[in-house]
Parts: structure tokens; sequence; C-alpha cells
């Protein structure tokens, strides 16, 4: 089949190393690939991130490239004039009233302006380097109980977390970038990291609507995307959140009226692995509502997911039509026209101000 002829699959997997090489080219050309996903290894310079881009688009001008670009401990550029962006956290403690000259509406309204500072920073410098996309913001409430999550989250506070989240979306927005809320409906209480084991949270559905899942339900239409948790919440269903039908579908479709992408969270995971396989889990997470399966850092189960998975045209047509709705807009200017743009300038300055950045 042509690259021109074809349209992005559910896929999302990653690449090897710094540049592509033959079975990148050859998984990134797949037919049921729909995005390619950017690590830390596959980060050495700006140079070298705008041609390992440029290249993907040449092969496959259609597929999403993502990367996990949220600040704090979650950047995976830093270095080579990245601006390394605060933990969310830090947002969350500006907001707080330290100062008792300030009134706490003060306070509230300078942390959502460097949020949005934030958005538009991380959002620019990405895409000047031919990065569509960032899985951002990060809307777990910050219990005091999850490591994985930790200084990622905003604040405890739903109010709080809803309110500089839609404030650094707003900055993405500017940037041309869509945003991905995560991880639904929140990964704050269980103390289990999902990478290497499988958390459970015993809460009630009520307990968790009435609090985690807050954020997505006021972030209503500003949300682009959302990725569900490898967590088991067993008083409503023995599926992890992205293998459920109960939370993506009666949940977060239904009752809160999503309407955007959901990406499963990584199918090698250890919380994924109730699936049984990587095959079964991708089908799982479809069938959930799923629009788009992640598979990272195993070559060998991106390639078995390639080639046995088996998706139907109706799914894959509501799929890639939420999708497409993630690609930016307009065309991003480049890293030194951005250097000179008056807006970056400012946002960079704001971040400075707030000592959020040296």
């Amino acid at each position: 089949m042509s690259k021109l002829n074809m349209k992005p699959g559910p896929v999302t997997l990653d690449v090897v190393g710094l540049e592509l090489n033959a079975q990148d080219r050859r998984r990134i050309q797949d037919p049921l690939t729909g995005g390619v996903i950017l690590f830390g290894r596959n980060f050495a310079s700006r140079k070298q991130l705008t041609k390992l881009t440029g290249d993907i688009k040449k092969l496959r001008p259609d597929v999403l490239i993502s990367i996990d670009h949220e600040g704090g401990r979650v950047q995976r550029a830093k270095q080579d004039g990245f601006t390394h962006l605060p933990a969310m956290r830090k947002l969350g403690e500006l907001w707080s009233v330290k100062n008792t000259s300030k009134h706490a509406a003060q306070s509230a309204a300078l942390a959502m302006a460097a949020a949005t500072a934030c958005g538009y920073v991380l959002g620019a410098e990405l895409r000047a380097c031919g990065v569509d996309f960032s899985f951002t913001p990060v809307l777990d409430l910050d219990f005091g109980r999850s490591g994985v999550i930790g200084d990622r989250s905003f604040s405890r506070d739903p109010q709080i977390v809803f309110a500089l989240a839609k404030s650094l979306n707003d900055g993405l927005r500017m940037a041309g970038m869509a945003n991905c809320g995560k991880h639904f409906p929140g990964h704050g209480w269980a103390e289990a990291d999902s990478h290497v084991a499988i958390p459970v949270d015993e809460r009630s559905l009520q307990d968790i609507l009435n609090d985690d899942a807050k954020p997505y339900e006021w972030l209503d239409l500003s949300l682009a995307a959302v990725m569900p948790a490898h967590v088991i919440y067993p008083q409503v269903d023995s599926l992890p959140a992205g293998f459920s039908k109960i939370w993506l579908h009666s949940v977060l479709r239904q009752e809160l009226g999503f309407e955007g992408v959901i990406f499963s969270d990584d199918l090698s995971m250890e919380g994924a692995s109730v699936a049984g396989s990587v095959v079964k889990g991708a089908e799982l997470a479809l069938e959930a509502g799923c629009d788009a399966v992640l598979i990272c850092n195993r070559p060998d189960l991106a390639d078995q997911l390639l080639k046995d998975l088996r998706v139907s045209k109706a799914k894959q047509s509501e799929s890639m039509s939420r999708l497409n709705r993630l690609m930016p807009q307009p065309p991003a200017l480049d890293w030194n026209a951005l250097q000179k743009e008056a807006q970056y300038q400012h946002a960079k300055g704001l971040l400075q101000q707030f000592q959020l950045i040296a």
C-alpha cells in the first residue's frame, strides 16, 4: 500500500535510537501504525531531534509524533536550549498563599499565568523541533501516597488541578498543540507503580467521581485527549481502567460526555499484564473504548502487535477521525524564529520572574 493512500492506524510505537534504522522504518510504514512516541534515548540535540522527526514525517506525513514532556522529572528534552520546566507541584505551591501580604485570588492568578506560560514554552519548543504532541497534563491528585505521581501532580485539591491544567492547556493551544489529561480516573491514591506492579484502588465509584475525576468533568470540551490508568478499581470493575468499558464508555464517554481521543497507557507496563499478551491487551483496550494503543520499549512486542492485531474498518474510521484532531495547527516557528518571538520571550520571562526556571 502506498504511504499516500494510508490512513493512520491505532498503534503508537517508539523508535530505537537517535536515527531511524531499517526496522524502525518498517514499523512506521506499517498500516496499523498511527503514531510514534519519543523518549530520552531519542534526544541528543535539537538538530538531531529535528532531523529525526523530519525523517519520520518523510515516511509517514500522517503519523502523530508524540513525547512525554511534562516538566520536572518527566521531560525528555532538557538540554541544548530546551527550557527545563518545573514539576507541576511548583505551580500548585505558587497558588498556595505563603506570603501573607498577598490575597488568595492574586496567588491563584499568578499561578494560572505561570501555567499558561509553561504550556506555551513546552508546546512551542517541541513544535520547533517537529514534535506534534505531548502527553500532558497530569490530572492525578496528590494524596501523598503515590511515588510515581508525586510532584507530577499540581495539587491534592481537584479545583486547583482543574484551574492550573486549564491554564496550561491554554498555553499549549497558543502553541498549536493539543493536550492529554492523565491518568483517568486517577492514579494518585494507588501506591503501587503501574510500570512494575498492578496497582489497586479500593475506593468506591462515587468517591472517585466526587474527587479524582472532577478535573476531567470540569475541563470538558477543553480536554483533547485522555490516557486511562493501569489501575484496577475493584468496586467498579475487575479490569484496569484502560481495559474497562465501564470506565471508558459508561463513565468517560457517556456520563462525562468526553468526545476526544482515548489513548491506552503503555501495553508493555506491568499494569497491563492482566491481559495476558500484548495483542489481547490492545484488543481489550480498543474494545473498551480506546482509540489508540501505546507499545513502548519492546520492539519485539511492537512487531507482534503489528503482525497479529485485527481492527475493524468501522473502529479504525471512528478512531482516526478523532486522532486527526490532534495534529498541530498552524505551522510552527523554527527554533531561531521562536527565540525572537515576543510571546515566547514574555512567557519565559514570567517563569523566571516566578523563579520556576533558571
